[in-house]
């Protein structure tokens, strides 16, 4: 399995100080089955919990998983910020879905080298 944050999102968690082991955390938790909410097309929100508090006033991410093979991190926002995405921005992130799990290795590679993906490696690369 592996792991991406594209260049937003890794701006976002390290803005909100969002570590790699919790984004390890939530692809574990996809593995398994538990999500909190599937929107389709292999997108899926998922709550993140702030330091310090709890899950329901943290952020909400908008992760691109497919079993077994790569998992995206897309978006975040704060709850207090957005209630929820609407219709449009989630058929725009099924779009994406389809866009980012058709890439080939050296399409991703390439989008590595240039900053638009960032690997969480299986060694910890804590910010």
């Amino acid at each position: 399995m592996r792991i991406f944050k594209n260049k937003w999102f890794n701006r976002f968690s390290g803005k909100e100080d969002i570590k790699d082991s919790e984004l390890k955390e939530i692809v574990s938790h996809l593995e398994n089955g538990q999500f909190d909410a599937d929107l389709g097309g292999d997108v899926y929100k998922m709550r993140l919990a702030r330091s310090g508090e709890g899950k329901s006033g943290g952020f909400r991410v908008i992760v691109l998983f497919r079993s077994k093979e790569r998992t995206f991190f897309v978006y975040g926002f704060a709850k207090s910020d957005l209630g929820n995405i609407n219709p449009k921005e989630r058929k725009a992130y099924k779009e994406a879905a389809k866009e980012y799990f058709s890439m080939t290795a050296e399409q991703m590679e390439k989008l590595i080298k240039h900053g638009q993906l960032i690997e969480i490696l299986e060694v910890d690369n804590e910010r």
